[in-house]
């Protein structure tokens, strides 16, 4: 999904994010604000993923998001 529209869309899938990744707050989901790169940080943290499995699950969860 393209950053703008990713950012732009932000406020209907926060709640499918919440449901993903029940490890990031609501303060977490408010700095994220749709910022693609934000939530591979978080998730990172959050799960102690590598950058690399961080971007393949939000891949992956893009994908659902999606359909």
């Amino acid at each position: 999904m393209d950053s703008n529209v990713f950012k732009g869309k932000w406020m209907q899938v926060k709640g499918e994010a919440k449901k993903q990744w029940g490890q990031l707050t609501d303060d977490d989901l408010d700095v994220i604000d749709g910022e693609k790169d934000k939530l591979i940080g978080k998730l990172q943290e959050r799960y102690g993923h590598t950058k690399d499995q961080a971007e393949a699950e939000y891949r992956n969860w893009e994908q659902s998001v999606r359909s």
